[in-house]
């Protein structure tokens, strides 16, 4: 038993204890110091206004530029454009369109006879065409000699003018007449005569008076 129990003990000596690890401290370092805040601003409702008040003036570019190039009102004076336009109906006039293309027959304009600025703009239906001729015998109206009734709204012209014979149009002259041939000057007149593209105020296209007449204006 003496033998064993030395055994035991001598056992226990020979076993190594396990070296310990120290515990490395830790510095830990509290950052106290407080951390600056900048103030987030609202930009989006800036912007927002911007755009809404770059909307509204384009939107008033716009409305003032139909107004100065498609809505510009002239009232009709007399009955030669009866009964597609009274006497005293306003309508509206596009300046735009005689600066793009050259008018076409039948088409319905607004014009100063010789240009003068002074007198009232009338209003008459394209009938002759640059380069074109035009004759009006028998109550109808002849162009390049042959009959012509396509935008023709007065027929039995009673008074041809000076229009009885022929009249050759230059590169930039239209002849005119309004659908009422009894009443009111256009180009059978000496005092209207041939009308030349820079006389043409603009294009007749919206009756706005009240009435049977509201709409477009028929070529």
């Amino acid at each position: 038993m003496g033998q064993n129990l030395s055994f035991r003990k001598n056992n226990r000596r020979k076993k190594k204890k396990k070296p310990q690890m120290k515990k490395k401290n830790h510095l830990k370092f509290t950052n106290r110091s407080k951390k600056l805040k900048f103030e987030k601003k609202n930009y989006h409702i800036t912007k927002n206004t911007l755009i809404l008040a770059g909307e509204i003036l384009c939107v008033c570019l716009v409305a003032v530029l139909l107004i100065a190039f498609f809505g510009h009102r002239v009232s009709n004076a007399g009955d030669a454009m009866s009964p597609t336009i009274e006497n005293g109906e306003v309508v509206l006039v596009d300046r735009l369109i005689v600066d793009m293309k050259t008018p076409s027959r039948g088409t319905v304009v607004a014009f100063r006879p010789d240009g003068n600025r002074e007198v009232h703009l009338l209003i008459r239906r394209i009938v002759g065409l640059p380069g074109e001729t035009i004759q009006i015998k028998d109550g109808t109206v002849y162009i390049n000699g042959k009959e012509q009734k396509k935008h023709i709204h007065v027929s039995e012209i009673k008074d041809a003018g000076i229009a009885s014979d022929e009249i050759k149009l230059g590169k930039d002259e239209y002849f005119v007449l309004g659908d009422n041939e009894e009443s009111g000057e256009d180009s059978r007149s000496e005092t209207v005569g041939v009308v030349k593209a820079d006389e043409i105020y603009g294009k007749v296209w919206f009756n706005v008076s009240s009435g049977e007449h509201f709409g477009f204006v028929k070529r």
